[in-house]
């Protein structure tokens, strides 16, 4: 029993120190990717209500060589209308549904952006959200050697919880060590405020 008591000691020791090590790679990514990619190359914009895309859409006006990546917005054919009154061309449209929340907004886009050979994003979402986003990317995208430009829309909603922020980001950590995302390990908490957005 105490051999055993041991040897989950050192795995249990041994499987902190290997994610440790991994977690600590991400600010070297984040300085390379930075130095490397100093001006944002795509837009990335978290659903969560049409708000979101008509800001997105605006301020795309001002970049006109950037995509524009929305992840689990406005259903399909109102985000389209949302952008093509704004005068945005199609081609530079994705709209990507795979997301159940906010942590598989990063997940189910990140390796598309690595193919792409993307390393900067404007990110975009509402103030209230947007120090959970910014925890999660820091993560999700760092590990991958990406990195963003926060952006916030202004909104009447109160802040997240940071339970909320931890519980995101130990899921980050999971999927990083892992490559799942725990989604249906956690807690569900629904959030009122925000559309398709957990």
């Amino acid at each position: 029993m105490k051999r055993l008591h041991r040897w989950l000691k050192y795995l249990g020791i041994a499987v902190l120190g290997f994610i440790i090590v991994l977690i600590s790679i991400i600010p070297i990514r984040i300085a390379i990717a930075s130095s490397q990619a100093p001006h944002p190359q795509a837009i990335l914009t978290l659903g969560g209500g049409t708000q979101r895309e008509v800001y997105t859409a605006e301020f795309a006006k001002y970049y006109p060589e950037l995509d524009i990546w929305v992840s689990t917005g406005t259903p399909e054919q109102e985000a389209r209308k949302i952008f093509q009154a704004a005068e945005i061309a199609s081609n530079r449209l994705h709209l990507d549904y795979r997301a159940r929340d906010t942590v598989t907004n990063f997940t189910t886009l990140v390796e598309d952006f690595k193919k792409q050979k993307i390393q900067h994003l404007y990110l975009i979402t509402s103030d209230f959200h947007l120090p959970r986003a910014k925890a999660i990317a820091t993560l999700v995208l760092g590990s991958r050697g990406i990195i963003f430009t926060p952006l916030s829309i202004p909104s009447d909603q109160p802040q997240e919880s940071k339970f909320r922020i931890l519980r995101d980001s130990g899921r980050s950590i999971f999927w990083i060590v892992t490559g799942r995302t725990g989604a249906s390990l956690k807690t569900h908490q629904p959030n009122l405020y925000a559309f398709r957005q957990l």
